[in-house]
């Protein structure tokens, strides 16, 4: 297939993630908006560009019949949400940052850049959280945004991440478990990095 321009790249890749998302073709002016364009034109062209390369297809009079037809997609995006490693529902440890492992569910389920981590430990169980599940989490780009009490993956400066709840106040963050035998960890907010919150729990009962 053709290659893209880099402007026509950046709206099939935005394009790709919104119908990945929210399961419908945006309209032009939310194309305008995610490209910062002021005029309709501009977008048309590109989506006449991404047409004619074999990139996308819509019903001609239709609104929003737009449709992702690259040949890789969604082979992009697979039938898998990667596995990066384990999580601790107990004390802390080191994450990994490699895909180690993959779960079969399809990542239209799940917004972008969903991913998966391992649960080891017990402090999380009176969440229905069990040693051994999988969680699958979201990145996460505003802490500060977060509702407290939600079940966040977080790594403490210095020692290592840890699945827990979250709450945030006055500066000072509480990662709480769902277990009354563990303690709660409280730390300055500076020293907390959320790296995702959680979408769902996966078991096998197998």
């Amino acid at each position: 297939m053709e290659p893209l321009s880099k402007a026509q790249e950046e709206l099939f890749n935005w394009l790709v993630q919104y119908i990945d998302q929210h399961q419908h073709a945006p309209s032009i002016r939310q194309m305008m908006q995610a490209m910062k364009l002021k005029s309709p034109a501009p977008v048309q062209s590109r989506l006449d560009h991404l047409r004619k390369k074999g990139y996308v297809n819509w019903e001609m009079g239709q609104a929003r019949t737009l449709r992702i037809t690259h040949p890789e997609f969604p082979s992009t995006a697979s039938d898998h949400i990667p596995i990066l490693g384990a999580i601790a529902a107990g004390g802390l440890i080191e994450p990994f940052v490699e895909v180690v492992d993959t779960l079969e569910l399809s990542p239209k389920l799940w917004p972008p850049e969903s991913y998966a981590l391992r649960v080891n430990g017990d402090s999380m169980i009176d969440a229905h959280i069990t040693d051994g599940d999988i969680v699958i989490m979201r990145p996460v780009q505003e802490p500060k945004n977060l509702k407290n009490g939600t079940i966040v993956a977080a790594r403490v400066e210095g020692e290592g991440t840890t699945l827990k709840r979250f709450y945030l106040k006055n500066h000072e963050v509480t990662l709480e478990a769902a277990n009354l035998k563990y303690q709660p960890i409280r730390v300055p907010a500076t020293q907390v990095e959320v790296q995702g919150s959680l979408l769902g729990v996966w078991r096998c009962y197998v």
